[in-house]
């Protein structure tokens, strides 16, 4: 009776927790709203459609940025640094938006930086089609505009900014309250020219030709603004001239540009008194390209912070040395917490095979092909994306929230298991089941696989340089760097699998081996503590709470599956039901990126790292230092709470007056992932020290006091 009732209050616990979550939910979808307000920036979302929004017409909305004095916003090519402002819609069916009409820019000079945005108030419109498949509804009939925005605002320091904004515009009714804000907006737009234009490749620069300009600007200096980003030196000295009727310019290329564009929009513009006037072209290129001086420089939008040349591919040496990195930093990964379960379930495996040296030998191989095979997988897969045009870096997989819950549910099992909760016989066909018995080389082969997936998020020391180095490489060069890195995280439990001395040092068979089962349960369920956390990092306390209370429905489905009898259909029914309910309701919550203020990455002494700011702050003459971290990499972690905390080191950062910016890694990102590539490397952890007119200087991935003393003591004051 009193089992009963604990139970019936564990059901009504889930219970009310589901109920929380719909209420979360529906809170949540009630608090969307027209207008976000920050301390940079007032941005709202508006609409102009004064013959209402029926079938066969076009409606604008815009999402209006209104900054503080001193802050900028960027246009569609930033320039040398920055991000534009990125809008998503969410529209109902039968309505399309259009592109941006962007209005033409300014250009904003930072140090020996140049930028293309704006700064006051900027709108920036949008068209809806509204085809004859929008249906609205008969009883309010209305349509809905949704829209997630993103924006990046600068001043001497950038910050990341994002808003949700919902609009609901009456069908038949009129919405021009902001018709005065949207004709300035239209007015804003360049002019399209049509007579030709032409760019030809003089050298390293580019002589621009536009004919078709009003006559009343003849004579006039104009701005100018190609949309193509990276092909031209943004801040360069470049010069303009008239013959004729015919506007032309030189115009440097970028000794790093990030294409090399057949066709190249153009936005020239002046000012006339208060009005902006603005013309665009599109310009067809002719000549040659020069070639880049700098091979391997990696194209992105914003482009980052200029930093040391990247390792040249052809220095045989640098290859063997880079393939000795690898092998060694390969074996120093197996001594990542989260490996160490993994390992040492299969070590007890060794006392149930005893003298049977042949099944040993084979298990230690298929591990060892499980680890191999899988790094020059993940090898293969990052040249194959990357081919693409895919930023991604040594770590990605955990750079999904997806995948780190997967892995949280897959180690919740495991720990499941381990302790004794059930047993996979009860949740599989029998032939399942007995695999392992039949087949025990498929399960090293596959918890070599598993142990690559935990561990390789973390470059361990000596892997930083040599992973960079790998995806400079020929792609054969390359997937030798990555099989190295294998070799040496499977050659530990591949020695010890061929040693009969140690094979005999082992325990022999006994009660123990299920004392130390259930014991290694607890290592898998901190490894879940761990991604609880990584998850908690990027989608937020929500995000993580909701995973753990999927963790929870679904240990409560393991559960049910493993009892017996007419009680076994009851449970379990209602357990798969009360999972999917909180699937459906607080599911979400686990993708959802955490809330810009949310982040831990900016304290009182760390800044958070944006495009550009390191060139920004060393135009002010202050030496920065940079360090490359993510939630998931235990190494990062480590020197975050010891060297980078010592108070010695602090007071030292001080005393230089370095400015301190931490680059967080956690969640994808393209313009992090270029800075590391520009460095050289693939991967975190790298600590980097900056000064105006010096070589970046990398410090090591285990990093010490004494390093960091020695580095700062080589500053120039």
């Amino acid at each position: 009776m009193i089992l009963s009732k604990r139970f019936i209050s564990f059901l009504n616990t889930l219970f009310l927790i589901a109920s929380c979550a719909v209420s979360t939910s529906a809170i949540s979808q009630n608090s969307l709203k027209n207008k976000v307000t920050t301390e940079q920036v007032q941005a709202e979302l508006m609409a102009h459609a004064p013959d209402g929004v029926d079938p066969g017409k076009t409606a604008w909305v815009g999402l209006q940025l209104s900054h503080q004095p001193g802050w900028h916003t960027y246009w569609k090519n930033s320039g040398d640094s920055g991000q534009p402002t990125t809008l998503s819609w969410t529209l109902p069916t039968g309505v399309l938006a259009g592109d941006v009409a962007w209005p033409v820019p300014e250009k904003l000079p930072i140090g020996n930086l140049a930028n293309y945005g704006y700064a006051g108030t900027v709108l920036l419109p949008v068209p809806l089609t509204i085809t004859p498949d929008f249906k609205p509804s008969p009883v309010n009939p209305e349509l809905v505009v949704k829209l997630q925005a993103s924006w990046l605002v600068c001043k001497l320091e950038c910050v990341p900014q994002e808003g949700e904004f919902e609009l609901r515009l009456p069908v038949k009714g009129s919405t021009a309250v902001h018709s005065g804000l949207f004709e300035k907006a239209f007015k804003a737009q360049p002019s399209r020219l049509h007579d030709t234009s032409s760019i030809t490749i003089q050298g390293h620069s580019l002589h621009v030709s536009v004919a078709g300009l009003p006559a009343k600007l003849q004579g006039q200096t104009l701005d100018f603004f190609p949309e193509t980003p990276e092909v031209i030196e943004t801040a360069g000295q470049w010069t303009q001239a008239w013959q004729g009727a015919v506007w032309t310019a030189d115009v440097p290329i970028s000794p790093q540009r990030g294409s090399s564009p057949e066709e190249m929009p153009l936005v020239l513009a002046t000012s006339s008194g208060t009005e902006r006037l603005g013309f665009a072209t599109t310009a067809k290129v002719s000549g040659h390209w020069p070639a880049l001086t700098a091979p391997g420089a990696v194209s992105t939008t914003p482009r980052p912070v200029p930093t040391a040349a990247p390792v040249p591919a052809d220095l045989p040496a640098s290859f063997w040395l880079a393939l000795l990195g690898a092998l060694l930093g390969g074996m120093i990964l197996n001594l990542m917490p989260c490996v160490f379960p993994v390992l040492a379930i299969k070590v007890v495996g060794f006392t149930l095979q005893g003298a049977n040296h042949q099944r040993l030998r084979m298990g230690g191989l298929a591990y060892s092909a499980g680890v191999v095979l899988s790094f020059v997988g993940l090898g293969a897969l990052m040249l194959v994306l990357r081919g693409a045009g895919e930023q991604l870096g040594w770590g990605f997989q955990l750079q999904t929230p997806a995948v780190v819950a997967a892995l949280a549910a897959l180690f919740t099992v495991i720990g499941l298991n381990l302790a004794g909760v059930f047993e996979f016989g009860q949740l599989v066909p029998n032939s399942l089941a007995t695999l392992e018995a039949r087949n025990p080389s498929v399960d090293a082969f596959l918890s070599g696989m598993l142990a690559v997936v935990i561990a390789s998020p973390c470059t361990a020391p000596f892997m930083g340089a040599s992973l960079g180095l790998a995806l400079s490489l020929p792609a054969a060069q390359a997937l030798l760097i990555f099989a190295a890195i294998g070799v040496g995280m499977a050659l530990p439990y591949l020695a010890a699998s061929w040693s009969p001395a140690l094979a005999r040092r082992l325990p022999r068979p006994g009660a123990w081996m299920n004392t130390f089962r259930q014991i290694m349960a607890f290592p898998m369920f901190a490894t879940v503590i761990w991604l609880v956390w990584v998850l908690g990092q990027q989608s937020g306390i929500d995000g993580a709470a909701a995973l753990l209370t999927l963790l929870l429905g679904l240990a409560l489905v393991i559960w049910a599956l493993g009892l017996k009898g007419r009680s076994r259909v009851i449970l379990t029914t209602f357990s798969i039901a009360t999972l999917a309910l909180l699937t459906a309701t607080i599911g979400q919550n686990v993708m959802k990126p955490a809330e810009p203020g949310g982040s831990s990455a900016s304290t009182a002494l760390w800044q958070s790292w944006a495009p550009g700011k390191v060139e920004q702050l060393q135009a002010e003459g202050s030496p920065v230092f940079v360090d490359f971290t993510a939630a998931w990499c235990v190494t990062c972690q480590y020197n975050k709470k010891t060297t980078l905390a010592n108070a010695e080191v602090l007071a030292d950062f001080a005393a230089r007056k370095v400015t301190l910016l931490r680059a967080d890694w956690t969640r994808r990102d393209p313009a992090i992932t270029a800075a590391l590539a520009q460095l050289g490397r693939n991967g975190v952890p790298v600590y980097v020290l900056y000064q105006s007119g010096r070589t970046p200087v990398v410090l090591s991935e285990i990093l010490s006091t004494a390093e960091v003393h020695q580095a700062l003591a080589g500053l120039t004051r």
